[in-house]
């Protein structure tokens, strides 16, 4: 493989990032494995219960609510890696109590509520420092490629996991794939532990109070910023629901079992994972207005889904669906981290994982019932024309003024608008 300063890979070129790919890329096969065990242990304890499952989604995402911006105040404030390690240390204890409880057949469904809520906590955390650590192993330049090579590596595990996970399910019931899962946390763990502190680009740390405050100030100042969430926001809460979609459609529509639904997932990964690698070659094209074009184009994809009559049919458009999904979303991602001043990067990647996750809470259970009382293919159209009128508002309101604003500079510590002293 050959790496330059412009080629696709040219984040390889770090050793840092190098070490975590690789670690990265068994928990990423570790954590939707995880998602596949715990929707199906779900539907097993409550005999396919729309609601339940929304319920659980709900509950694994509702600390996004309440953590996600002291996720990224502690990215602009203290060694992200250590944080890390910290919230990988949650994220593996969660895991193995419920793979643990599912082996020796003692689980109920109040114990995937509260070990949901818990690995919930972890990752709300975990993501936004996550997110802004990025730039220290890579250096800014080279963001916007491991940005995509990131999600490549997240969506090959979604490629593998869920196929997996499914036929483990079949063979040994859902413990060994949370197992699994708490394993691979202790081989990221062993990875952040590993790298050169020597060889990290930092970035300058906020030491000021008030902090979360000030990074919901900058953003507000930002119309190129909060357009794009806007749009990410409607785009996540009501069209990026697979995983409940999927598996009613699986057991509800075409009556099929758990390898069939695991394959779902590995369906939308391959679309998914060929959007991140194709995103990785077209940097240059990543500019505000595409976000509010791509979902558009993701929520008339999931409208063509909703049409499609047999399970093979459905499997055929999911690619398509990952493909528009993933190439919106990393343009989305690239856009904020880099057009953020690094002294508040940490603080607005919060902000921007609470837009992107924060409506799951809500969205989640409304959406589960709905597919229950209403029906699935109703509710998915439903969910997909929300994203699009979105997207349509969006640009209407802000096709003149998506664009970085020429009295910014990326190495300006705060915009005119922004007052420090007040």
């Amino acid at each position: 493989m050959q790496i330059n300063e412009n080629g696709s890979w040219r984040a390889f070129r770090h050793r840092n990032f190098r070490i975590l790919f690789a670690a990265n890329a068994v928990s990423n096969i570790g954590t939707w494995g995880q998602r596949i065990a715990q929707d199906w242990l779900t539907l097993q304890l409550t005999h396919n219960s729309g609601t339940y499952l929304g319920l659980v989604t709900a509950l694994q995402f509702t600390p996004v609510l309440f953590f996600s911006l002291h996720g990224g105040a502690l990215a602009d404030r203290f060694d992200k890696r250590k944080v890390l390690i910290g919230t990988n240390i949650g994220g593996g204890l969660s895991a193995g109590i419920l793979g643990l409880l599912v082996v020796i057949h003692q689980v109920q469904l109040w114990h995937v509520f509260a070990l949901a809520c818990t690995l919930g906590i972890a990752n709300a955390i975990d993501a936004p420092v996550r997110q802004a650590f990025t730039t220290e192993v890579v250096g800014r330049p080279d963001v916007p490629n491991a940005v995509s090579l990131n999600s490549a590596n997240f969506n090959a595990g979604r490629l593998i996991g869920p196929a997996v996970s499914g036929a483990s399910i079949a063979l040994f019931d859902t413990g060994p794939s949370f197992l699994l899962n708490a394993f691979s946390y202790v081989l990221v763990i062993i990875s952040l532990t590993n790298l050169r502190k020597s060889e990290f680009h930092i970035q300058p740390r906020s030491t000021t109070a008030g902090s979360i405050r000030e990074g919901l100030r900058y953003v507000s100042a930002r119309p190129d910023l909060y357009a794009i969430m806007i749009v990410v926001f409607f785009m996540a809460t009501f069209g990026l629901n697979f995983q409940i979609f999927n598996a009613l459609m699986a057991t509800t529509v075409f009556h099929r079992g758990p390898g069939s639904f695991g394959l779902l997932g590995t369906f939308v990964a391959i679309g998914s994972l060929s959007g991140s690698l194709t995103s990785a070659r077209t940097e240059r094209f990543r500019k505000p207005m595409f976000v509010i074009y791509g979902a558009m184009v993701f929520g008339t994809c999931e409208l063509i889904l909703v049409c499609m009559p047999t399970y093979e049919t459905y499997s055929m458009i999911l690619p398509l669906c990952g493909f528009t999904a993933l190439s919106t979303l990393i343009t989305a991602n690239s856009l904020v981290q880099i057009n953020t001043d690094p002294v508040l990067r940490g603080r607005v990647m919060g902000i921007y994982l609470l837009v992107f996750l924060g409506g799951t809470p809500i969205g989640s259970p409304l959406i589960g019932y709905l597919a229950e009382k209403v029906g699935v293919r109703q509710t998915m159209a439903g969910c997909a024309s929300i994203a699009i009128l979105a997207a349509v508002f969006v640009w209407s309101r802000f096709r003149n003024r998506v664009g970085v604003p020429k009295d910014f500079s990326i190495d300006v510590v705060l915009p005119p608008t922004y007052d420090n002293k007040s």
